[in-house]
């Protein structure tokens, strides 16, 4: 009888990775335009390496961001105003990381005021913040309503995201249209039905 192959364990995300060189990077992406069944000196593609990391660059400046800095500063003199904050209709680009390819949507975020609030720019900063990174939805949902819990301490929470995944429409399915939609509520949102009803219609989800 053969002997089972056993599975490689995954390796830890805490494990540091250490960044290739620039040069190496560009010499990663003609290795994938030969395996695509192209020439990588052709002349249309000899700037193509050079271009792709300096897109990555900025595709995935998030790794590079810290949402603590992003929410560092509040503001205390609001005349006493603690509602909901809403900024809704937030645009964000990521890439999947299962095939590296966009996803793109739109993002919701709500809070109930503790101490002061944030800028509201900032919360479509840590919305790119995150974006800006290979991510799942789900993922980036969680990571942006933690980092407005660990750096704002606000009664209550809310975070929605809809985005369209080409990993659905350009292959596999082939779904076009298709919307997934996200969302985690903490604090009062997550205690009290009637908040995260608000949330909704405010954003438009009945």
């Amino acid at each position: 009888m053969d002997a089972q192959v056993k599975p490689l364990k995954p390796v830890p995300s805490d494990i540091p990775v250490t960044r290739p060189s620039r040069e190496e990077a560009e010499a990663a992406v003609r290795t994938l335009i030969a395996w695509a069944g192209d020439n990588p000196n052709r002349e249309g593609l000899l700037e193509t390496p050079a271009r792709v990391a300096k897109a990555y660059g900025e595709l995935f400046a998030g790794y590079d961001q810290d949402a603590g800095e992003v929410l560092s500063k509040t503001f205390k003199e609001v005349g006493g105003y603690d509602d909901l904050v809403l900024v809704k209709g937030i645009p964000f680009y990521a890439h999947c990381e299962h095939h590296m390819v966009p996803f793109y949507g739109q993002a919701h975020i709500a809070y109930l005021p503790h101490d002061g609030v944030v800028g509201l720019s900032k919360l479509a900063r840590l919305v790119e913040v995150f974006a800006r990174r290979l991510q799942t939805q789900e993922t980036m949902t969680a990571q942006i309503i933690d980092a407005i819990n660990e750096n704002l301490g606000p009664r209550g929470a809310a975070v929605l995201l809809e985005a369209e995944h080409m990993c659905m429409t350009m292959r596999g399915v082939k779904a076009h249209d298709v919307k997934t939609v996200t969302h985690r509520f903490t604090g009062v949102f997550a205690e009290d039905r009637q908040e995260q009803d608000r949330f909704f219609a405010m954003v438009g989800h009945r």
